[in-house]
């Protein structure tokens, strides 16, 4: 069917309820609008839905929601993993209660038992609960931090990380096998309670993941040494991490924890911010407002599903500065090596995982303190997968995780980055510094002065719709096909490119493999040691390029960060 014999079957069927169809009334007379709503199924992809809120195949709705919800029953179903049931979660976004529980009425409708969550959630916290009830699965219904119009539903195997390419691979392949949208198997949420399929779960998990939380302490001693004067504000910008930060905090010793009340409470709309991505500096105007009123040493703010963290420190003339993922990834990687070295407790056979566009100043610090450092693709999932190959089921001690979307992971017992732990490790390590007299911006530029000034940078196009998606696929095959070896004044050393498995050296044009995953991706080495890497985002209808330098002052690397990136979008630019 086209996209208009789509709309006509959504209005025309009883199985679609009246406000849906009131909605694409409403647009019916718009041909781009009803093309880009049907012109195909909303992707399931390596990590599951996420589009925007509303009624048609290539939007997220309850009918969407419930299709991929009955691949994945039907994956659980094929490998006999039925009894051992699934967590559901969801965060603070439009729809995300009504969502959680449309799939949870699918999956009892096909015998699985649903756990699922009396209120939001964070993200981490799902990951954990899968592990802990040794369940087949998990999903949460979340967006992350896009923005307020998204929302999405991820999934997870029952090792708490999420769903490996073959697992995602073989939803896809159920979810295909599904030709009729009306005909998902679904129960009514009081036969599935009468039934004992739908269990209501809440504070056992929540005591159990905080619990597991303070096992990760590194030092206890600095909070308790500074704990009288250190203060902190924290925002949730209206989403899950309200509750379990200022929890974990405050049973680990911070007395004076100011939230920022207009950002507190859960808000769909997230009225008090252009996005709540805690990335942006934009995000942290009323917390800045609130710590530069109250002498505050260090402000934390955490996403919607409380998975990613921003942190935003005073330096010595009273201003607050926004640390970049990069920089407080390294922070605390430096942190807790040093902590573990100090205590001779760094193992030999210990590693750290980043992702290939994720700061090279993480490599050096490994390098110092003599453990592995994992290259993984971009994705928490990579990095979590490495987690069960090399510690669980290897003879390996992980030790740390980060990205530079302000991902961070530490301890084994949730499997995706976790702003919750993160934020307990940041407000200790700036407590830590507090008491050496340092702020965390001074202790980042004694990490600069150690290793070098290592700087990363990143830009992004969005193009939206069908013909956005297309000028993204051009562009990332026009470079593909181009194999430069030079921008501006700048030569190239090498490119990988990851959907081919290669890497083709410039100089004399020979190739050595690759032995990720293929992922449409090309990274850029340059001679003169700094990175460029372009990939599609696999969440957004958006390509984004990441940069990355370093050189022996500060104004040095940023001088020539800025020519790397005007060399680069020269080229790139006129391509979209």
């Amino acid at each position: 069917m086209d996209s208009m014999a789509k709309l006509n079957f959504w209005l025309e069927n009883d199985y679609f309820d009246q406000d849906t169809k009131n909605e694409l009334i409403s647009i019916k007379e718009n041909e781009k609008e009803v093309e880009d709503r049907f012109y195909k199924n909303l992707e399931f992809g390596t990590g599951g839905l996420r589009g925007i809120i509303g009624a048609g195949t290539n939007r997220i709705n309850i009918y969407t929601v419930r299709v991929a919800s009955q691949g994945l029953a039907n994956y659980i179903n094929n490998l006999g993993k039925q009894d051992k049931g699934i967590v559901i979660a969801y965060d603070s976004r439009f729809m995300s209660p009504e969502f959680s529980l449309e799939a949870a009425k699918v999956f009892c409708a096909n015998g699985i038992k649903a756990y699922l969550f009396d209120e939001l959630r964070p993200t981490p916290q799902l990951s954990f609960a899968v592990r802990y009830l040794k369940a087949a699965a998990g999903i949460v219904v979340t967006a992350s931090h896009n923005p307020k119009q998204y929302n999405g539903y991820k999934v997870y195997g029952e090792d708490g990380g999420q769903l490996s390419l073959d697992g995602s691979n073989a939803v896809i392949a159920e979810i295909n096998k599904i030709t009729d949208i009306t005909k998902v198997s679904t129960m009514s949420r009081e036969d599935a309670e009468a039934k004992g399929l739908l269990e209501i779960i809440g504070s056992r998990i929540d005591d159990a993941y905080i619990a597991m939380l303070k096992t990760l302490q590194v030092n206890k001693d600095a909070v308790t040494k500074v704990a009288d004067t250190f203060k902190i504000v924290f925002t949730p910008l209206h989403g899950a991490g309200n509750k379990p930060v200022r929890r974990i905090l405050s049973e680990n010793g911070f007395k004076h924890v100011l939230v920022v009340k207009e950002q507190e409470l859960p808000d769909s709309e997230f009225s008090t911010v252009k996005s709540p991505n805690p990335e942006e500096r934009s995000a942290f105007e009323l917390a800045i407002k609130l710590a530069s009123e109250n002498n505050v040493d260090l402000i934390i703010g955490t996403d919607p599903d409380s998975d990613r963290v921003g942190v935003v420190v005073r330096k010595d003339n009273g201003e607050y500065a926004v640390l970049t993922g990069n920089q407080t990834g390294c922070l605390l990687l430096e942190y807790i090596l040093t902590a573990m070295n100090e205590a001779g407790k760094l193992p030999k056979n210990g590693f750290a995982v980043k992702t290939i566009v994720t700061t090279e100043l993480s490599r050096v610090i490994a390098k110092y303190y003599n453990i592995e450092l994992v290259e993984v693709l971009t994705g928490f999932k990579f990095i979590g997968e490495q987690i069960m190959l090399r510690d669980e089921q290897g003879d390996q001690k992980y030790l740390f995780g980060f990205e530079e979307s302000y991902g961070y992971l530490a301890g084994t017992d949730v499997r995706d980055k976790d702003a919750v732990v993160a934020s307990m490790l940041i407000a200790e390590m700036a407590a830590y510094y507090k008491v050496k007299g340092l702020s965390l911006y001074d202790a980042l530029i004694k990490l600069f002065e150690k290793y070098g000034y290592f700087i990363e940078g990143i830009n992004s196009f969005t193009l939206e719709g069908k013909d956005g998606l297309m000028k993204i696929k051009s562009a990332m095959s026009t470079m593909r096909e181009a194999k430069y070896t030079k921008f501006g004044d700048l030569k190239v050393k090498a490119i990988r490119d990851y959907q081919n498995s290669q890497k083709f050296i410039v100089d004399d044009g020979s190739t050595e493999k690759i032995t990720l995953p293929e992922s449409d991706v090309l990274y850029f080495e340059m001679e003169d040691g700094s990175w460029f890497c372009v990939r599609p985002s696999g969440t957004e209808p958006k390509i984004k390029i990441y940069y990355g330098v370093s050189d022996k002052t500060l104004e040095l690397s940023q001088e020539r960060l800025e020519n790397l990136k005007n060399s680069v979008l020269d080229v790139i630019k006129p391509l979209l």
